[in-house]
């Protein structure tokens, strides 16, 4: 669609042809697989995109920790031949390679484990005995995180003793449950006959001994069961929509099924916002899902990020750009980058021509190179050019004539004592 006519971009297409694209990705690597030992191509089943992951994981992880998280599932749609295929049918995407996400209730996401077994798990988290699969990933997504934190999941990573371990690292669970994981406390509590003879709102809870542990349930259309360390039946009310009345009602509900929607939907925003622009190009490669799937990932971490950063500063909200602007101006950025590195040779001209008074003549000019270009001090340096007439300054409002000329640039600018653009042009 870029080079098409109806919709052809040119920051793309006055690049390289389409062909070439083409050639391009069909030959992308990350590494070569000649200098990967075989032991390490048999413990990771995804070494061939690592150091990309490894570089995604590291900006991850180098975000601001706060003081409660979600963790849940991701799939990275794909129905071809790679090594670690799953089939999840609640997801939207159903097949693909499952990864395991740690975010913050913005968005954010600050940890993330591509599922490869059991095995791999084991060797990553201390203490694995007697911890069934969602709790190993909770343990090892859970490794970077501060004491005190809270920890919002769903009923597949939350355990009994999932949940006894993180206690011991200072860290509090809270999240729905399965009841054959909590039979005996299920014994104690009302059962759903008796909940929904008494209505929408009814909840009844059961704490341990100590009182450190409370499981609690509660009606609503169904009956729901969930397991808290930080939140027990502290009651409040909230809208809920009757059929039968055709109108919202008021409902009584727990404190803990509050905090647990408040907090949970952290990995299902960041799944939404890649969803919007998402790289589908078809490919049979698993390689290319899973540089195009991260990809994604780092451009929504980025401009939630972006949106956070401008909203703490009290931007106004036409200043924010929108998601597809946003990835539109890191695609420039990274594109004005490239261009400064080529040869003058290779440099793009632009129509505009400047007129010589003294010759006559017409002379091409190049144009002004990106603000990211510009804005790296240490690449720009000044050189003499010998001409035999001086070239207009490329200064804004600058009416001069110089022979200085920007090595990295490639544009004319002032450096006088009484006029110096070549220092106002680059900051």
């Amino acid at each position: 669609m870029y080079w098409s006519k109806a919709l052809r971009f040119t920051a793309i297409t006055d690049r390289f042809t389409r062909d070439r694209f083409f050639r391009l990705r069909r030959s992308l690597k990350v590494l070569i697989d000649d200098d990967v030992p075989e032991d390490l191509r048999e413990s990771d089943k995804f070494w061939k995109v690592r150091p990309f992951l490894d570089r995604i994981l590291q900006g991850c992880r180098s975000q601001t920790r706060p003081e409660c998280v979600s963790i849940d599932e991701q799939m990275i749609p794909f129905t071809g031949a790679c090594p670690c295929r799953q089939y999840l049918p609640m997801k939207p995407n159903p097949v693909g390679i499952k990864n395991f996400v740690c975010a913050t209730a913005d968005g954010i996401v600050l940890d993330f484990d591509l599922y490869q077994g059991t095995g791999a798990l084991l060797e990553q988290v201390a203490e694995p005995e007697g911890l069934g699969l969602g709790s190993l990933v909770m343990a090892r997504l859970c490794q970077t995180l501060h004491r005190g934190t809270k920890v919002y999941c769903d009923r597949f990573f939350t355990s009994i003793q999932g949940v006894e371990q993180m206690m011991k690292k200072e860290l509090y669970v809270t999240g729905t449950v399965m009841k054959n994981r909590v039979a005996a406390a299920v014994q104690k509590l009302l059962t759903d006959k008796t909940m929904k003879n008494a209505g929408r709102g009814t909840s009844s809870e059961v704490s341990t001994e100590d009182g450190k542990l409370c499981v609690v349930k509660w009606y609503d259309n169904k009956p729901v069961l969930m397991m808290s360390v930080v939140h027990g039946t502290q009651q409040d009310t909230c809208q809920r929509w009757d059929k039968k009345l055709k109108q919202y009602v008021s409902v009584s509900r727990p404190c803990i099924v509050r905090e647990y929607n408040l907090k949970m939907g952290g990995v299902d925003l960041v799944d939404r916002m890649i969803s919007y622009y998402r790289m589908s190009a078809r490919t049979k490669k698993w390689t290319m899902r899973m540089l195009m799937h991260f990809t994604d990932l780092a451009l929504a971490n980025s401009w939630i990020l972006y949106r956070k950063d401008l909203t703490t500063c009290g931007a106004p909200k036409k200043s924010v750009m929108q998601f597809l602007e946003f990835r539109m101006e890191v695609a420039r950025t990274v594109l004005a980058q490239h261009h400064s590195q080529e040869s003058d040779a290779d440099l793009s001209e632009v129509s505009e021509e400047e007129d010589n008074p003294k010759q006559g003549k017409k002379r091409p000019v190049p144009t002004v190179p990106h603000v990211s270009v510009r804005r790296r001090a240490n690449a720009h340096l000044p050189e003499m050019i010998s001409l035999k007439n001086a070239a207009r300054c490329r200064a804004a409002g600058c009416t001069g004539r110089t022979r200085v000329r920007c090595v990295t640039c490639k544009v004319f600018l002032c450096l006088q004592t009484d006029r110096n653009c070549y220092t106002a042009f680059h900051t």
